[in-house]
């Protein structure tokens, strides 16, 4: 055995005392390596107190809350300040002055400052590591220089491959005070790529390696003020920070708790929030028979006990491997010593829970016996539970593992599929033929075969389910930071009172057709025109108010379930059809729709009182939007980009589900065919609520879909009252997504009620008219773009090597 003489230096430098000889053989700890020293170093630069991190330097304002970290003996290792209102102010200011001032660097010179932040985490790495181990979120700088090198190319390449969009301008980043560091980064770097400021609320645990890395910023040439970090509690002080004009987006990362509650005290702010709850979501990792079983055991082990992780696993084992299976788990887990707990109350949690299963029937396997009392807690395993338990429904903290058997393929998916959430899962097979089939049945983000918790920014990963409303990674990730340009739909920054539990409960009034109406509509639901469940209907008036055009149904929340049971059913069937079938049945519907031009034009130009040319130039250009949503469906493909670990990856474009959609007053023609073209043409289903003051061209238009191929349930139009109908799709849990043109109470309404299940909503509450014609206008590429995004969700496939 040689040693380097460096490391042999290092040795002697710290015991004068000792030989070489003589530490090899009593193998005791050596001195404290000079990254340990620098990590301390700055924690006593600071005299252990950790300030804001405002306009490029360090405030520590009198008078402030403190959050400490104590060690094991109770003493304080470091305090951070928790910022007040004072502070927002000026951190707001501060931002509006970075944003001007990194906003005037070119691309190239945003991505040289992101290149010089890599290098400069580089040199710093041991002492950044050691901090995030010292504050539990644990997070090795590698990755974060991978995030830095990622997004500095895409700072490089904004203004070519994203010409038709423009920064936000201040972006809010909130993390939950269990949120890892590299979550946190992960909005942090793209946002800052696309060249906004950034605001940063971050948790207890994230918010000490937060603020290292902004000094670190600030010494790679960021400008003061493009990053400021406001350490407190991320709900009460993200809603703060969300009041003031100077904020564009919010984007929140952590447990699901705390963004429920962020998205209900940013309602009615006017600003768009989008969530990522990865802490504390349920993960399946899923062992078939097929599987090499010593390789999953050992990545069971490691995933659910090795190392606290921010998800909770499920093991679903094939029933005809699981005596092998629990065979090497005993063995595995006789070798593990008790891990610690982060707190008493998780000792009870963890103890109700076990103690519940084995009344249950569950067969209780641990590293040894838990001790009477104290944070230690072994290594458990809760065996032969079923899917409906607590403990698989809503696991405890770390480290428990349920354990469930499955028979089949199929079953193991859909045991696999049970659980609420979507962000991720884990399957074991040497099939890849099966691994593949699994990849695309999985309703997750991120699916890991043959290995677990890997991860790269150059792949997209889509919250399916409650895990969230937007996607994190690759380019589909930058979105969440752009707006189309040269314009953005406004959301009105007003907050009226709303009672939420009277929103849209107004029943409208009980109207009778009379023999001289002209004519009497249905809506459409499940393929067929039929009349209200409530029986009510709603007279149309003509443009000048002076007579009635029309009755239509007064659609209600029997009418909603209807279709949305008609669309549940038909939507999984329309996905698997395929890109290519898709795309056919558009092109049908586009020459249903110019078969039926003389009638659509004549029921634009009665409800609205444009001229005859105009309406017919709306309906030739809803025509040529459906041909475009058919030429389109071909297009989005995903692919497989490189990644730096060892394997193969694919990202793959998902449909939602099902969407609901509200739709605005202005041209209600092309309105409707150009979110149902898109929506339809990724492979959702549909349920529609037509503009209530023009609602005559959308049910015409329903005679285009009867003569259609479309499947029945797959586009339902239902009129009515906007707001009940917005209430009723927003309370439905299968709807995944809302599309919503309306008042800024429906707006406010849907962003406080859509957060159990959490919905992706797009909301519009008016704006100019410039910008409202520009919306559906051929030119608007960038509106269409957003359209298409909206519609699709992403995951990614890992795909390991030996």
């Amino acid at each position: 055995m040689t040693i380097d003489p460096l490391i042999c230096d290092t040795i002697m430098a710290g015991s004068t005392s000792k030989t070489v000889h003589d530490i090899f053989q009593s193998m005791e700890y050596g001195p404290t390596s000079s990254s340990s020293a620098t990590a301390q170093a700055w924690l006593e630069s600071r005299a252990r107190t950790l300030g804001l991190f405002i306009n490029g330097a360090f405030l520590n304002p009198a008078g402030r809350q403190l959050t400490s970290l104590t060690d094991a003996k109770g003493e304080r290792v470091f305090s951070v300040v928790c910022a007040g209102k004072e502070d927002v102010s000026k951190g707001l200011s501060s931002s509006a002055s970075g944003l001007r001032s990194w906003g005037e660097l070119s691309c190239a010179q945003r991505a040289k400052v992101l290149l010089k932040w890599a290098g400069v985490l580089g040199q710093h790495g041991p002492c950044v590591a050691e901090l995030s181990d010292l504050s539990g979120a644990s997070c090795p700088p590698a990755s974060l220089v991978r995030l830095a090198q990622y997004y500095s190319g895409w700072a490089q390449l904004r203004d070519a491959r994203l010409s038709h969009w423009s920064p936000r301008g201040v972006v809010e980043v909130v993390a939950s005070d269990d949120c890892p560091l590299y979550s946190l980064m992960l909005k942090v770097l793209p946002a800052l790529a696309m060249g906004n400021a950034v605001m940063v609320v971050p948790g207890r645990v994230a918010a000490p390696s937060a603020l290292l890395l902004a000094q670190l910023f600030t010494e790679a040439g960021l400008p003061a003020g493009a990053l400021n970090v406001l350490p407190g509690d991320p709900v009460s002080l993200g809603a703060i920070v969300a009041q003031s004009p100077t904020v564009n987006s919010v984007t929140y990362c952590g447990n699901k708790q705390d963004g429920a509650a962020l998205c209900k005290a940013t309602a009615g702010l006017g600003v768009a929030v989008s969530v990522s709850p990865a802490v504390g979501a349920t993960c399946p990792f899923v062992v078939f028979e097929s599987a090499d079983i010593d390789s999953a055991v050992d990545g069971a082990i490691e995933a659910a006990f090795k190392k606290r992780k921010e998800v909770q696993w499920v093991l679903c084992v094939q029933e005809g491997v699981l005596d092998a299976v629990l065979a090497r788990l005993r063995l595995r887990l006789a070798g593990l010593k008790c891990v610690s707990l982060a707190s008493e109350a998780d000792r009870v949690l963890v103890e109700a829970a076990v103690q519940g299963a084995v009344q249950q029937g569950a067969t209780l396997i641990q590293s040894c016996g838990p001790p009477a009392s104290g944070l230690q807690y072994p290594a458990t395993m809760l065996c032969g539970v079923a899917p409906p338990s607590p403990c698989v429904a809503s696991p405890p903290p770390w480290p428990l593992l349920p354990l469930m058997t499955f028979r089949s393929h199929a079953e193991g998916v859909t045991l696999a599929n049970h659980s609420p959430h979507g962000h991720a899962a884990s399957i074991w097979t040497e099939d890849l033929t099966l691994a593949l089939e699994a990849a695309k049945s999985l309703s997750v983000g991120s699916v890991w075969v043959n290995s677990h918790s890997v991860c790269d920014p150059s792949l997209p990963s889509s919250g399916h389910k409650d895990s969230g409303t937007c996607t994190d990674g690759g380019q589909e990730g930058l979105y969440q930071f752009l707006q189309p340009s040269p314009f953005a739909p406004s959301l009105s920054r007003s907050t009226p009172a709303l009672d939420y539990e009277k929103f849209g409960s107004a029943a409208s009034p009980a109207v009778i057709p009379t023999e001289s109406a002209p004519k009497f509509y249905r809506q459409f639901v499940a393929g067929k025109s039929c009349k209200s469940e409530s029986g009510g209907s709603v007279a149309v008036q003509t443009p000048d108010g002076a007579s009635v055009l029309a009755y239509c149904p007064d659609g209600g929340r029997k009418d909603v379930r209807n279709a949305v049971e008609a669309a549940i059913k038909v939507q999984p069937g329309w996905m698997k059809k395929g890109p290519s079938a898709r795309a056919q049945s558009l092109y049908s519907l586009a020459k249903e729709l110019e078969a039926k031009r003389p009638e659509l034009a004549a029921a634009i130009r009665a409800q609205t009182g444009l001229s005859l040319d105009e309406a017919d130039l709306e309906v030739e250009l809803s025509v040529d939007r459906l041909t475009d949503w058919a030429a389109r469906c071909s297009q989005t493909q995903g692919g497989a980009p490189a990644v730096p670990q060892a394997g193969s990856a694919l990202s793959l474009p998902q449909a939602l589900g099902v969407v609901g959609v509200v739709l605005p007053d202005h041209k209600p023609l092309l309105s409707l065919v150009t979110l149902l073209g898109a929506a339809v043409a990724m492979g959702n289903a549909i349920v529609m609520v037509p503009s209530q003051r023009y609602p005559v061209p959308a049910l015409t238009f329903i005679q285009v879909l009867q003569a259609s191929d479309l499947p029945a349930g797959l586009v339902n139009i239902i009129p009515g009252a906007r707001d009940q109908l917005t209430a009723a799709l927003a309370n439905h849990n299968v709807i995944k997504a809302i599309w919503y043109w309306g008042s800024p109470e429906g707006c406010q309404y849907l962003q406080h009620t859509c957060t159990g299940p959490f919905k992706t909503l797009w909301l519009h509450s008016g704006g100019p008219a410039a910008e409202e014609e520009a919306c559906w206008a051929p030119t608007s590429t960038s509106f269409l773009e957003e359209t298409w995004n909206q519609s699709t969700q992403w995951r990614s496939v890992w795909i390991p090597t030996a």
